[in-house]
């Protein structure tokens, strides 16, 4: 690998997040809803780009260069900006702004936003010519190749998002280092797009709850989903070559202004038809994308990235192809990930792609010291709410707990990145008892009723709980697979009460040693090599950042038991009974 230089990457859009590669090729990143305690934060990532140079005992003007995901920046949203932009989309207000975003009206607003956006980082102290700023799916792009790490053969690269830079969709081909873009789909026929305006319509919130329509689909009538995927795949046209590119039928809107189109289609429709259809479109329009994509270049290891593919169910569906050898989709892959893409791009155009970290972990942001969680733990320890023991082994007293029905917090070693807890910022339980699920949701989540929780699994059992013919790994929890007989009995409560598909984390004891020995520690008292896990919040907040916000989640819910690095704090109650 060649000499590194220190770069931070930034995407400042939904889910804002900032990135650093060291000068010896290390990896950090922080996305910014973490420090603020504001989910999906769209902004300046202010508080991640200070805790990387902290942490590299950098001044912005030590860093090499800026990488910026996006030319043309976002506007700053919150939860209530993006739930009128989509309750305005289908209006006469709505198309009128459509329409001015290809005038010259338009042209002089992204001006506007781009001069703005250099401004506030110059403010930071980054001069102006360490500032760069990368294309929105070059930098998806770059996350699936450079992650997929393997730069000596053809690597066939799709992304596919709602939109960025003007685009829904790429087809791109890796090798050697560079990547190569072949097809790109305007973000006028963004099917991304669609599923978020259906989100919208069926009264949750686009950009954050899609995946409370991929996990009610499997409820559906099937002969109501299908009825419903056809009529919505019906508004699309393939192009007649066979190149992996849609567009719009004749007559039909934008996507940002479809919503009309859509209240026809759902009028006296069942809301599970709804929702099982637009997951089952959203499957064929995936699954033809890259099928058309490996038949026009030939190339069968595929590597995706873009917020479209966090739908695993879809991804599954793409696994499964005869003609997909292998199949990679860079973890988290929203638009949060971008900052890691613009890193990418940017060490990969001053130092060549071979002198990009392969992505080995996502364990990427901050972890805290036992000093430092016992401050934390002195309040609570001194008005008398909890109670705290430091065991000879954390992992036997949480192992003890998981056995006799309890759940149990886990705030331990560096905090993950992304939409998905591992097991470091996680709530852990038994996952033979499916009950545990209903524990969970009364205690702390507040999740759907339909809505599954996944599991954490042993590598060492995956063949025995997963059914993966392909050996695709799956340590991320951005693929989904069948269970086997013994999968579906042992982990019950990890998969999908109704088709008992799993979403995993599959846990190598080289990527997390301490996470492994307490599943291991399970499996030898219990003959289970795997656990539910799920993210370490309260509803509507993002994913614990600090000890205090660990033992925030304590005081506001019902969770008893909390293992913090290597105290275990139990809550003290009334009632003992409560778990």
């Amino acid at each position: 690998m060649g000499r590194t230089v220190s770069i931070i990457g930034v995407s400042d859009s939904h889910n804002a997040a900032a990135a650093l590669i060291s000068p010896d090729g290390s990896l950090r990143a922080l996305q910014e809803e973490r420090p603020t305690r504001i989910k999906n934060y769209f902004d300046v990532p202010t508080g991640a780009i200070a805790w990387l140079l902290e942490q590299a005992n950098l001044k912005p003007g030590d860093v090499e260069e800026v990488a910026l995901a996006n030319l043309v920046p976002f506007p700053p949203a919150d939860r209530a900006s993006t739930i009128r932009s989509f309750r305005e989309s289908g209006s006469l207000a709505g198309r009128i702004k459509d329409h001015l975003r290809r005038t010259p009206i338009g042209a002089m607003v992204y001006a506007r936003r781009k001069q703005e956006r250099l401004a506030r980082y110059q403010a930071m102290g980054f001069r102006a010519d360490q500032l760069r700023t990368y294309e929105h799916h070059s930098c998806h792009a770059a996350t699936a190749y450079y992650g997929y790490g393997d730069l000596d053969t053809p690597v066939l690269i799709v992304t596919c998002d709602g939109a960025g830079d003007g685009l829904c969709a790429t087809v791109s081909v890796g090798q050697g280092g560079v990547i190569t873009r072949k097809f790109s789909v305007d973000w006028e026929n963004s099917f991304g797009v669609v599923y978020a305006v259906i989100t919208y319509m069926t009264g949750m919130v686009p950009n954050e709850h899609e995946y409370k329509i991929m996990g009610m689909a499997p409820y559906a009538s099937p002969s109501a989903s299908r009825k419903m995927r056809d009529k919505l795949l019906d508004l699309y046209t393939w192009d007649s070559s066979g190149a992996p590119v849609w567009k719009r039928k004749p007559g039909v809107p934008t996507m940002m202004t479809i919503q009309p189109v859509l209240e026809k289609l759902f009028f006296e429709e069942r809301f599970d038809a709804i929702m099982g259809g637009a997951q089952l479109f959203t499957e064929a329009m995936m699954v033809e994308l890259v099928r058309r994509a490996i038949a026009t270049t030939g190339i069968r290891r595929v590597a995706c990235s873009g917020g479209v593919f966090m739908n695993v169910k879809a991804n599954k569906a793409i696994m499964e192809l005869e003609e997909v050898d292998d199949l990679y989709v860079f973890p988290s892959c929203g638009d949060e990930t971008n900052a890691i893409g613009a890193a990418y791009l940017a060490q990969a155009a001053r130092h060549g792609g071979a002198s990009v970290p392969r992505l080995s972990s996502l364990y990427l942001g901050p972890e805290w010291s036992d000093a430092e969680i016992e401050k934390a733990l002195a309040p609570v320890l001194a008005d008398g709410s909890m109670t705290m023991v430091r065991p000879e082994s954390i992992n036997d007293a949480v192992v003890e707990c998981l056995v006799a029905g309890e759940v149990v917090a886990r705030f331990a070693g560096r905090e993950e990145f992304g939409a998905r807890s591992l097991g470091n910022r996680a709530i852990i339980a038994d996952p033979r008892a499916p009950e545990v699920i209903q524990v969970i949701n009364e205690m702390v989540k507040s999740r759907d009723f339909w809505m599954p929780f996944a599991a954490s699994v042993q590598a060492e059992m995956v063949d025995q709980y997963l059914e993966n013919p392909k050996h695709i790994p799956a340590p991320y929890m951005i693929m989904s697979f069948d269970t086997t007989p013994l999968g579906a009995h042992d982990l019950k409560a990890g998969t999908h009460p109704y088709d008992r598909t799993c979403r995993p984390q599959v846990v190598e004891r080289e990527a997390n040693p301490e996470y492994w020995d307490l599943i291991e520690r399970f499996r030898l008292r219990t003959g289970v090599g795997g656990i539910v896990n799920t993210s370490l919040n309260l509803h509507g907040l993002p994913l614990v950042h600090r000890p205090e916000d660990a033992l925030e989640v304590m005081q506001r819910s019902g969770l008893r038991r909390l293992a913090i690095g290597p105290f275990l704090v139990t809550k003290n109650v009334a009632d003992q009974s409560i778990r």
